[in-house]
């Protein structure tokens, strides 16, 4: 099937609720391999930028497409290409005018074309028309900009623009099989241009993308794909030898593997989801790694838990992935305003239900790929007040992040994703 035709129904799937990685498999079982890198461009692009190429789009339109929602998806594919793709101009419309019979709408080839040539000739103005509004200039839904905006203040405008970038390709070196110097020399060897992060110490930031296939020792269990929020855990959770562990929402399995590099602990890796814990098991194969994996509501400790107390407790929980927008753009998309509070509430029940599980002297780290208040500092704030025997540590450190009145978060920009983090304690009892 025509690739501009494929990239434009997987764009209309996903505002129509379904997820860009289902979308994309859809698209993959119609297409060959060769045509899917081209397929996901458009479609990732589309999506960075829908807001401002639906209001191309309208601006030249009599009144809009609300009822051929592919074939305005189609106008956004092709408008994109000539917007930000090196196609020649004239493979772009010819191609994306013949997509509109790949999508069963050979009447509105016509609209389509015409359109599309408008828009070359016209670039400019209506370029300079586009309303210069925050929602549309950033191509996000009014309610995250004003959330945004409520929660980082000044900070606004960097975390939407860094939220539109592409992210890059993070690396985390096992270091029970190689150093990380040893492993840059090995990048360096395979002409990959790489550097260390810093704050991080197994991260490596690539500087251009490519297939795990082609990363040296990923195979053999040398390096994992991560990104260096999520890699801070490892410095949070102060593991040990001997320490009894659980990742309580587990999949697909970073952080859970992580650990286990750093320290010979007895892991428990929970996850609610029994098809993603396939993910976790595949990592910790191919990492020599073991753990206890489990099927199982980390919020209903009675159906899975032992009785015997963790030295350690991460809850990396369910939240709106909206710190990792610029590696799923259809995020922004799919997020409704109430989802916010919805999963605030699951985070609370989750802490609540995961504290009398932690020993005491214990460590809970909470973690959220989240940059809404909402998730992070507001939700810890209510547990505290709820639980008196839980106490936060103040995350000391300047190399990552910003301190907030409880926990620390991070707004996405290069090789960091958007997070939070915060340190809870329970404090040994008296005369142990």
């Amino acid at each position: 099937m025509n690739s501009r035709a494929l990239a434009a129904r997987a764009v209309a799937q996903v505002l129509a609720g379904a997820s860009l990685d289902d979308a994309i498999a859809a698209a993959r079982r119609q297409c060959g391999e060769r045509d899917l890198p081209l397929i996901k461009s458009m479609a990732y692009g589309v999506l960075r930028e829908h807001a401002q190429l639906l209001a191309l789009a309208n601006s030249m339109l009599q009144r809009p497409l609300e009822n051929e929602p592919e074939i305005q998806a189609l106008l956004e594919v092709g408008v994109y290409q000539l917007r930000r793709m090196r196609i020649p101009p004239h493979a772009a419309v010819a191609d994306t005018v013949a997509a509109v019979a790949a999508l069963d709408r050979p009447r509105m080839s016509g609209l389509v074309n015409a359109l599309l040539r408008r828009y070359q000739r016209e670039r400019e103005t209506l370029e300079a028309a586009l309303p210069r509004d925050s929602a549309t200039t950033h191509s996000f839904p009014q309610w995250i900009v004003e959330r945004v905006y409520d929660d980082w203040g000044l900070e606004a405008e960097s975390v939407l623009v860094a939220s539109n970038e592409q992210a890059p390709l993070v690396l985390r070196v096992n270091r029970r099989r190689i150093d990380r110097a040893s492993y840059l020399a090995k990048l360096q060897a395979a002409g990959l241009a790489a550097q260390a992060i810093d704050a991080v110490p197994e991260a490596i930031a690539l500087e251009s993308a490519v297939p795990v296939e082609k990363l040296p020792g990923f195979a053999d269990g040398e390096v994992s794909v991560q990104d260096a929020s999520a890699q801070l855990m490892g410095q949070l959770l102060d593991l040990e030898d001997g320490q009894r562990v659980l990742d309580a929402c587990a999949a697909p399995g970073g952080k859970t593997s992580h650990a286990l590099e750093l320290a010979d602990v007895q892991m428990t890796a929970l996850d609610i989801d029994r098809d993603r814990l396939t993910r976790v098991n595949e990592n910790l194969r191919r990492l020599g790694l073991s753990a206890d994996v489990r099927a199982a509501d980390a919020s209903r400790p009675s159906s899975w838990w032992d009785e015997q107390p963790f030295d350690r407790i991460l809850l990396d929980a369910p939240c709106s992935g909206s710190g990792v927008i610029r590696r799923h753009p259809d995020i922004r998309w799919l997020r409704r305003p109430d989802d916010i509070a919805r999963f605030a509430d699951r985070q609370k029940n989750l802490l609540t239900a995961l504290w009398p599980l932690l020993a005491p002297g214990g460590v809970l780290v909470y973690a959220t790929c989240s940059i809404f208040k909402g998730e992070g500092e507001d939700v810890v704030k209510q547990f505290l007040v709820r639980i008196p025997d839980a106490k936060q540590e103040v995350i000391d450190t300047n190399a990552w992040g910003e301190s907030c009145k409880l926990g620390r978060r991070i707004a996405p920009n290069g090789p960091f994703d958007g997070f939070y983090y915060a340190k809870l304690i329970k404090p040994k009892r008296r005369g142990s």
